[in-house]
């Protein structure tokens, strides 16, 4: 791998902790705290692509497994990986590749570019949403009807909101990085 690969790979594991670190916003109703992680996962996977974007959350996830507080609201620990909140945490993985993947793929066939990043942005939510669901549902023993409710549902609007948000940081940064060959 190369250097500037790695500093971006750790850069976006960083943002992602930092925002994580926002402060998190709890609701009375769920275990699923309110942060702006996913605002992090979405400019890793659009911004470095599948493998760099993928590979962010994984460090993402060991620094916070061996125990640094990069969870929301300073939490780490493999208890948090295995815990209530810990599928949406695997889903950032997913999701960062998923993202890069569909916009990797965009630009390969020519498909407009704001499609492409919608249409990745949305797939990306979908998965953080179905693995932290699944997750939710096994370790409080719910069914999936209701860890949706209490786990994904509220949380939409506010990511609709993120996803305009990394919709107008990831295309010209995107752009910029490629045309610096950065990227």
């Amino acid at each position: 791998m190369k250097t500037k690969s790695m500093i971006l790979t750790a850069l976006f594991a960083s943002i992602t902790a930092v925002m994580a670190l926002l402060p998190a916003i709890p609701l009375p109703f769920s275990p699923v705290p309110i942060t702006f992680q996913v605002l992090g996962v979405f400019l890793a996977g659009a911004i470095l692509g599948s493998k760099l974007g993928f590979l962010s959350q994984v460090v993402y996830l060991c620094l916070g497994a061996i125990g640094l507080p990069v969870f929301a609201g300073g939490s780490g620990g493999f208890s948090v990986i295995i815990g209530p909140t810990g599928g949406y945490l695997i889903g950032f993985t997913i999701a960062a590749f998923i993202i890069g993947w569909l916009i990797e793929a965009g630009e390969l066939n020519k498909i407009d570019k704001k499609v492409a990043y919608f249409l990745a942005f949305f797939a990306g939510i979908a998965s953080i949403y179905v693995i932290g669901t699944l997750q939710l549902a096994y370790v409080l023993n719910l069914d999936l009807m209701k860890a949706f409710s209490i786990g994904s549902l509220p949380y939409l609007p506010l990511d609709a909101l993120k996803i305009i948000i990394a919709f107008m940081i990831a295309i010209p940064t995107r752009s910029r990085l490629k045309f610096a060959k950065l990227i």
